[in-house]
């Protein structure tokens, strides 16, 4: 596939104490989802802390893969420091903050996710 774009429904702004990134997982509290937490939904800027933070709540999103992940798999934030609001594979029964429209074959990997 050419070029991958994302396709917003609803942004919300959330103020963030933190420096985040954009294309990650983004929590209720305004930080980097945390693993088995459910994402309010992904950001779309890098922004310093203290500072406005756009986030796509509904809609087609752009988001980093910590790992290789399957078309249609059910995805949600990683919990590890390193890679954390990165998107990850998880069971039927863990929380699901989006299905994969595309397939990531490495860490680092952007993708289209379905959001939740």
């Amino acid at each position: 596939m050419g070029i991958k774009t994302y396709k917003p429904v609803l942004t919300e702004s959330i103020a963030v104490s933190a420096a985040t990134v954009k294309n990650r997982f983004i929590g209720f509290n305004g930080a980097l989802c945390a693993a088995g937490e459910k994402a309010l939904g992904v950001s779309l800027a890098d922004v310093d802390a203290n500072e406005v933070l756009p986030v796509m709540v509904e809609g087609i999103a752009l988001v980093e893969a910590s790992a290789a992940i399957s078309v249609g798999a059910a995805v949600a934030a990683t919990g590890t420091s390193t890679a954390a609001g990165k998107a990850v594979t998880v069971a039927s029964s863990a929380v699901c903050n989006g299905y994969a429209l595309d397939a990531a074959t490495a860490a680092g990997d952007i993708i289209r996710v379905k959001l939740v």
